[in-house]
């Protein structure tokens, strides 16, 4: 009994014990953790699972996919950048075509079908009854004449009506009206007034009768055998004429507006490569076909040679006259990525060996064949990304970056105009703190820095709202305390420290109330603040680094521009971005 005590409590014992050191092995609160970063810093993350990070390849312990290199980034911590390993962009096949500005006829490719122009098909039916005696038509896609005998028919009924003919005939001296109906009757029936005069001069009764083609064109459709009787009103043959054809385009509903009656077609055959057919649109359907939602566009063209056979397909380039010749920066359709009223493309920032890709919005401007022209956003020799950009923006969204799904939400937030004027006093000597700084004058930084202060502190809070003053609050306490910070140290590199966060503050503030008089440039030196990369705004484009004054001037790049409230109407070729 002793025995079975003293087991019972070794085991409890060490289930005790086993489940303390499993509870420290796997941390507190148990959760099991996926990551393991590489000295490198390359992670490696399942596209379904991004919680799965590791230092090699290997499998998803989750899914059992692959999982991809995910670069850490070295982009400064901005969120529209991208940073992908050359093996992740190399896997996604990832090519990019360099912005050119140009003129761009606007041309729309469009696919479809040979189809027989309606307006040319016949069908011959029978003006009698009778049978069928002789047939000279004797298969489908024979080609005939207008007036081309095609069969011999024996019919009773004309029989009968060439006898009344004859009869009336002798007394149409007295009685010409009878003799007048015995012809129309003959009439009706289709026959000629030389074919009724032939009749009577001979005086007797034919008994079989030649059917003649009415059209020219190809037999389509043969309906009668010899020996058939027919009544009055069989189609015996359908007839078309080929001479000319229709060809009928499917056109989206966003190509409809450029495209009007009278556009100029041309399109090519896959039975007949190399060669090109010219053709006019001559009708646009008023229905929508609701399964496509494309609209059938008619365009008439002639069939020398006859060598456009009905249901071949086209390929049909229309030069539309809706919209004329446009000129401006012109970027591949497959480089632009739409979500709702957003447009979206990605800019090359790095090199082949570390590529770097930037979010950027744009606006679009009217399409021009595979291409759109655009109307704000980008500039002149900038290189987008045309193949693989989908790739791109789902690595970015996976690894946290802006993306074409995850738009960065606008901090704007209206104020009184006298506060905005007064901000923009506060901007102006923030700029020229940054000039001295340019300089590396720490008695000059100094002095600028308590006219900066004198100026912050005439910022009027009462002018806003709650909520706006709930904003400004802490940015303002955060400029004042490190303005009077720098105006006590007379060392530079302490300066430039209490510089950065002044720009920081200043750059929260132009995102939330914006800027009046001259647009702002948001730049960015990743070796600043040893080598975290740090912000400041110009008014210039020029690079002049703060942070590094004359050793370093040109050292960073521009990552953003606030647009000033007078310059908005004007079209520029950069996108206006809020940044965080």
């Amino acid at each position: 009994m002793v025995n079975q005590k003293n087991i019972i409590v070794i085991v409890l014992g060490c289930l005790f014990f086993g489940g303390v050191i499993g509870w420290m092995i796997r941390g507190n609160g148990g959760a099991e953790t996926h990551e393991h970063i590489a000295e490198d810093g390359t992670v490696y993350t399942c596209s379904m699972h991004p919680q799965i990070r590791q230092n090699e390849p290997g499998q998803c312990p989750i899914c059992g996919m692959a999982l991809t290199p995910l670069s850490q980034g070295a982009s400064g911590g901005d969120p529209y950048i991208f940073e992908m390993t050359a093996e992740a962009a190399a896997l996604s096949n990832v090519m990019t075509t360099r912005v050119k500005s140009g003129n761009a006829e606007n041309q729309i490719r469009l696919t479809g079908k040979i189809k027989a122009d309606e307006q040319r098909i016949y069908n011959l039916a029978a003006n009698y009854s009778g049978r069928i005696d002789q047939l000279y038509v004797n298969f489908t896609g024979q080609e005939i004449k207008k007036g081309q005998k095609l069969a011999t028919i024996y019919s009773p009924d004309l029989v009968n009506a060439q006898k009344e003919l004859l009869e009336t005939a002798k007394m149409k001296a007295s009685n010409p009206l009878l003799y007048e109906a015995a012809k129309e009757k003959l009439r009706l029936w289709k026959m000629s007034d030389a074919q009724i005069s032939a009749m009577e001069q001979k005086n007797e009764v034919q008994t079989q009768f030649d059917i003649f083609s009415e059209a020219s064109g190809v037999v389509v459709s043969r309906n009668i055998s010899m020996g058939d009787f027919v009544n009055r009103g069989t189609v015996l043959f359908e007839i078309v004429d080929l001479s000319s054809v229709w060809v009928l385009l499917d056109a989206y509903e966003s190509d409809l507006a450029a495209i009007k009656v009278g556009d100029n077609v041309i399109f090519t055959l896959q039975a007949i490569p190399g060669r090109e057919f010219p053709a006019k649109v001559s009708y646009i359907d008023p229905m929508l076909n609701p399964n496509t939602r494309t609209l059938s566009i008619r365009a008439e063209a002639k069939n020398t040679g006859m060598l456009l056979k009905p249901e071949m397909f086209v390929n049909g380039l229309i030069k539309t006259s809706g919209v004329e010749t446009m000129g401006g920066l012109i970027v591949p359709k497959s480089a632009i990525l739409w979500t709702g009223k957003r447009s979206v493309v990605y800019i090359q920032k790095g090199n082949k060996e570390a590529p770097a890709f930037e979010m950027r919005e744009v606006t679009l401007g009217p399409r021009a064949g595979e291409s759109y022209l655009i109307a704000a956003g980008l500039e002149e020799g900038e290189e987008v990304v045309t193949n693989g950009v989908f790739s791109i923006d789902a690595a970015a969204q996976l690894g946290g970056n802006y993306s074409m799904m995850g738009k960065p939400v606008s901090k704007t937030i209206q104020v009184p105009e006298a506060f905005k004027n007064q901000l923009g006093e506060v901007l102006k000597t923030y700029i020229l703190l940054k000039d001295v700084l340019i300089q590396s004058d720490p008695r000059a930084t100094q002095t600028q820095a308590d006219k900066f202060l004198t100026n912050l502190l005439k910022v009027e809070m009462s002018l806003l709202e709650k909520n706006a003053h709930d904003v400004w609050m802490p940015l303002f306490g955060g400029l004042k305390t490190n303005l009077e910070n720098l105006k006590k140290s007379d060392d530079l590199a302490t300066q430039r420290i209490f510089f950065q966060k002044i720009s920081d503050g200043m750059i929260e503030s132009v995102d939330y109330f914006g800027v009046t008089e001259a647009s702002v440039y948001k730049q960015y030196c990743p070796m600043a603040d040893n080598d975290k990369g740090a912000y400041w705004l110009s008014l210039e484009k020029e690079i002049k680094n703060p942070y590094f004054g004359a050793a370093m001037l040109t050292c960073g790049e521009v990552k953003g521009e606030y647009k000033a409230e007078m310059d908005r109407a004007k079209p520029k070729n950069v996108a206006p971005i809020h940044l965080h």
